[in-house]
């Protein structure tokens, strides 16, 4: 057998038996029009057929090259042979500029903050910039400005701009008379720090060093992103927000900016959001992260100026795109259809929900910073809006404020809190704390609508005790389920907060689950409009 894996010639030589009626549904191209397979590939394909004929050959028939035929035809992979391709396509670029994209969405003004940034687990960042898009007047008072957070992957380009009239992620939204009206409000929408949209993330240069953050980056938390945003707004001279308003991760900063600055947010809009992150959101983010970490091309976040992790990428989107729309819509729209019933089944995408599903990670595998989506994913992991964990990160930060001060140590160097680690011990079953809030992370595993929050989060939420807040939710949401928004509201109204709106959509008002928020303009929109009055 060493003999037969060396003679990778004669392999290279042996003929594709012809297709049958059990073949995949892919049908190859043409020599003329089918980019040429990687050495690597035709050697495996080769090999995989010649294992056929020695697994299905006939005892009495020797097992020597040429003889016999495989009982069925070896598979193509048009799928795989697509990322082959692109990996090929990227490593020939110029090594000048680097084979990683450009990750913009077009021109932005940009804040570039000086003072450095400490951050909740202990890093800092020297200096760092704040991209940002801006949107109607201000009027002479500053008092009519909204600050309009992103989700996870979205850019500050929330809306057309004259310099970029490329429509944005919530175009519908934002404009004269829209719910987010520009003829009496000021929007402020800026590109998250750790992003890769103009604001520093880790693909930016570290200042100390001149060379790219990487995974050098330190952890980041949803507050420390709002900081960031708030230093932009003394930068415009902006004392209190109108509102501040956000979905999805835009919904957790919005609310974290309440509770950080109570005086400085007039009001807190919160869609399809939480105020702690719970299991199944951080079971599917981190999913996300290890398909990416182990694309061999990702090389522990050092790959800029390399190949990018381009297929992890891909496959992250797609888990993502899972969470974000819901099963009635899929129900609804793909069905159990094939994309091509005529042929026999694939192993590539071969329904249309797995085409769909293919699509949308095409579409995102280049156009965002995979050290970006690790780093931003695992802030939303972190969030936790209970009273018990901002005592704990602000004794940290006041500890770290203090080795800063003292100049004794670097601020990101021989720390145990700039960069998370593996706990010592494996998985084991947590017992569970008595009932007298000594765990107020308890889990109440069915939440009803009409169950009491935990305390702790109650306590944590008491700066929005005097806020007015709208809290909205998706029945048919599986990624920010509901019941979380229902939480939300209800420990803020037990705060003695008595001007809470929470509304929530039906699965007949809006069946396209977390996405909701990006495309029912209807019901999102209005709700919106309505409460900014």
């Amino acid at each position: 057998m060493k003999t037969l894996i060396r003679d990778t010639t004669a392999f290279r030589r042996l003929s594709v038996p012809p297709r049958t009626a059990c073949s995949i549904a892919f049908q190859a191209p043409s020599p003329r029009t089918r980019p040429p397979i990687p050495l690597p590939a035709r050697e495996a394909i080769a090999l995989s057929q010649h294992g056929a004929r020695l697994l299905h050959s006939q005892p009495s028939r020797p097992a020597s090259i040429g003889q016999g035929e495989a009982s069925n035809p070896a598979m193509a992979f048009p799928c795989l042979d697509a990322i082959e391709t692109r990996s090929a396509s990227l490593k020939a670029k110029s090594l000048s500029t680097g084979p990683e994209p450009t990750y913009t969405t077009g021109a932005t003004q940009v804040f570039h903050c000086r003072d450095p940034l400490l951050l909740d687990w202990g890093g800092v960042l020297p200096e760092f910039h704040v991209a940002y898009e801006t949107w109607g007047e201000i009027n002479p008072d500053k008092s009519n400005a909204i600050l309009l957070y992103t989700g996870l992957s979205a850019s500050s380009h929330a809306h057309s701009t004259e310099s970029n009239p490329q429509p944005g992620w919530w175009e519908k939204f934002i404009g004269p008379g829209g719910c987010l009206d520009t003829d009496k409000y000021f929007i402020i929408c800026t590109n998250v720090i750790g992003g890769c949209f103009g604001s520093t993330g880790p693909s930016s240069i570290d200042p100390a060093d001149g060379q790219r953050y990487a995974t050098r980056f330190p952890i980041l938390t949803m507050e420390d992103m709002v900081r960031a945003q708030f230093r932009l707004l003394d930068h415009l001279g902006i004392d209190a927000l109108h509102a501040s308003v956000g979905s999805s991760m835009g919904g957790m900063q919005s609310l974290a900016a309440g509770v950080l600055f109570p005086a400085r947010a007039g009001r807190i809009v919160s869609i399809s959001g939480c105020a702690r992150s719970h299991p199944y959101s951080i079971a599917m983010r981190h999913t996300q992260r290890q398909v990416l970490m182990m694309d061999p091309n990702w090389n522990r976040g050092f790959y800029y100026g390399r190949v990018p992790p381009h297929a992890g990428m891909k496959l992250a989107r797609e888990i993502a795109t899972v969470t974000y729309r819901s099963g009635p819509e899929w129900e609804q729209r793909f069905g159990r259809r094939r994309a091509d019933p005529t042929k026999p089944p694939a192993l590539c995408p071969d329904f249309l929900i797995e085409t769909y599903l293919d699509h949308a990670g095409e579409k995102f595998c280049l156009t965002y910073d995979p050290n970006s989506l690790l780093y931003v994913s695992k802030a939303m992991d972190l969030f936790d809006l209970g009273r018990a964990n901002q005592l704990v990160v602000g004794q940290r930060r006041a500890e770290r404020e203090k080795v800063i001060r003292s100049g004794s140590a670097s601020a990101t160097i021989s720390d145990p809190y700039c960069s998370l680690t593996l706990p010592d011990l494996p998985y084991s079953e947590q017992p569970e704390e008595d009932a007298d809030g000594a765990n107020p992370h308890k889990p109440n595993p069915s939440a009803p609508a009409d169950s009491r929050p935990p305390q702790d989060l109650i306590e944590g939420l008491s700066p929005l005790r005097d806020t007015p807040t709208l809290v909205m939710g998706v029945a048919s949401d599986i990624l920010f389920p509901a019941w979380q928004q229902r939480e939300v509201a209800s420990a803020i109204r037990l705060t003695g907060n008595r001007n809470v709106t929470h509304v929530e959509l039906s699965e007949e008002q809006s069946l396209f689950g977390h996405d909701t928020f990006l495309l029912d303009l209807k019901n999102v929109g209005g709700s919106i409009k309505n409460f900014l009055r």
